[in-house]
């Protein structure tokens, strides 16, 4: 079956009734495909509604935001994912939307809807394609979406702004700029429509107001972090008892992936990263050509995404089993630096790399003065990258590091060493959840200790051999 309605063919004429019935199970069977399609859990629309009145509050003009228009890449592989500030205020994920929403009104009048959410048309020739699309003509489109007010994006948007135009003399919106992890061209091109629509505007940049609001998880980001965190946590496992030499780094990447998408994860929250020997010590290897080796070290540092918030997990494991001497060494060292930062984690410190509460220079200093290179030189500059950062939206949340940490903040505690002379690097990375008191680890299921790691491989190893000697 292709899972497709058949339409409904006259046979005579057909009483008001049957006509009534049969429009309403239709139109039940397609409300019944849209939620199928949803992958995504979602936190309630109360929720994404408390974050606009919020950033309404902050601002003197309509604020204006795009999402993504689903034509953002050309590759065959690509799945839509909604821009992440649009995602964070709307919760809607799905593509060619529109957000427009308006000062607070002064004195708490209200003179009409202060928010406004626009959407493709209806388009039953590309639905045959691409599945069911919410659109602005769908019955209880407002409760669903959470937005008192729903209008047409290509009929509607341009000529709501060009009309606020004549009573804001500024709008907000997200400026483009080019960097490494930053949404160019599409922030360009929502820039270029507003100086085209309302050229006489000013623009402002929202970026600052909604990265500070992401920074402070809600209850149900933490639940849909959390979630992420126990598959992520779910596939080291496997992939510690996977391990062993002769396997390519893509097959042990392939079995966490699996991990993941059996639990529910519908992506990884980043490019998963698996390094034997030498590529252990390439911070963002992934390639994951190399056939591992006895006497290699295995970088894992891969992560689920859940509902669009991502976990970022990392555990450095021996691929035949057990640590050599040096290995363990450097092994304790880092982890040390971890333990370290994690004794003074709390509210107030920062990751900034000065000052007087920063856990970045504690782990710096652990590493610094508990070891050495094979010239006898101190370890410190082999801890190469911060030492943490935000996850949430992006596995790379909004954050800056020299900000204190506040209850609420969800962020990794990841020290490294990596020697290439050596063909040697170890990264022990977890997520923690800041809390009133201090810090609760959330991956705490997955060990770290190494003697802990070594226990876990030798009971697989011991039952793979088993297994084979029934055969």
């Amino acid at each position: 079956m292709s899972g497709r309605l058949r339409p409904i063919r006259s046979r005579g004429l057909l009483n008001s009734a049957t006509r009534t019935f049969r429009g309403l199970l239709c139109f039940v069977c397609l409300v019944s495909i849209a939620r199928a399609q949803e992958r995504r859990e979602r936190e309630p629309n109360s929720v994404y509604a408390e974050r606009r009145a919020k950033l309404a509050a902050q601002v003197d003009g309509p604020i204006i935001l795009w999402g993504f228009a689903g034509r953002e890449e050309v590759s065959q592989t690509y799945i839509f994912a909604q821009e992440e500030n649009f995602y964070y205020l709307t919760g809607h994920n799905e593509e060619g939307a529109g957000l427009l929403i308006l000062p607070a009104a002064k004195g708490g009048s209200a003179d009409g809807p202060r928010e406004t959410l626009f959407l493709p048309a209806k388009n039953p020739e590309k639905e045959k394609w691409n599945g069911f699309r919410m659109s602005p003509s769908d019955p209880g489109i407002e409760a669903r979406t959470g937005f008192a007010m729903v209008k047409q994006f290509d009929s509607d948007f341009r000529s709501t702004v060009e009309n606020l135009a004549k009573t804001f003399p500024a709008y907000y919106t997200i400026l483009p700029y080019r960097k490494e992890l930053g949404g160019y061209p599409h922030e360009k091109g929502v820039v270029d429509w507003l100086q085209l629509v309302a050229p006489q505007a000013k623009l402002k940049d929202i970026r600052a107001q909604i990265g500070a609001m992401r920074q402070i998880k809600s209850p149900g980001e933490i639940a849909f972090l959390k979630e992420a965190i126990d598959l992520s946590v779910d596939s080291h496992l496997e992939a510690m008892k996977l391990m062993r030499p002769g396997l390519y780094e893509y097959q042990v990447a392939a079995k966490m992936v699996e991990v993941h998408a059996w639990g529910g994860s519908e992506a990884e929250g980043y490019a998963p990263i698996v390094g034997a020997g030498p590529n252990s010590v390439v911070l963002h290897y992934d390639k994951l050509s190399r056939k591992i080796e006895g006497g290699d070290v295995v970088v894992m540092d891969v992560g689920a995404q859940y509902s669009g918030y991502a976990a970022d997990i990392t555990r450095t494991i021996p691929a035949n089993g057990k640590f050599t001497p040096r290995q363990r060494e450097i092994y304790e060292i880092v982890l040390g630096a971890q333990n370290a930062a994690l004794a003074a984690l709390k509210p107030g410190m920062d990751f900034c790399s000065k000052g007087n509460k920063s856990v970045q220079k504690i782990a710096y200093n652990y590493i610094d003065t508990h070891g050495k290179d094979l010239h006898g030189k101190s370890l410190g500059p082999y801890f190469i990258h911060g030492l943490g950062h935000h996850i949430g939206l992006n596995v790379h949340d909004a954050g800056d590091h020299c900000v204190p940490f506040q209850p609420g903040m969800v962020v990794t505690v990841e020290p490294g060493i990596y020697l290439p002379e050596e063909n040697l690097g170890v990264r022990i990375e977890d997520d923690i959840l800041i809390t009133e008191s201090g810090h609760k680890l959330l991956s705490e299921r997955l060990p770290r200790d190494p003697d802990e790691i070594e226990k876990i491989m030798a009971v697989a190893a011991k039952q793979r051999t088993e297994a084979g000697q029934k055969e």
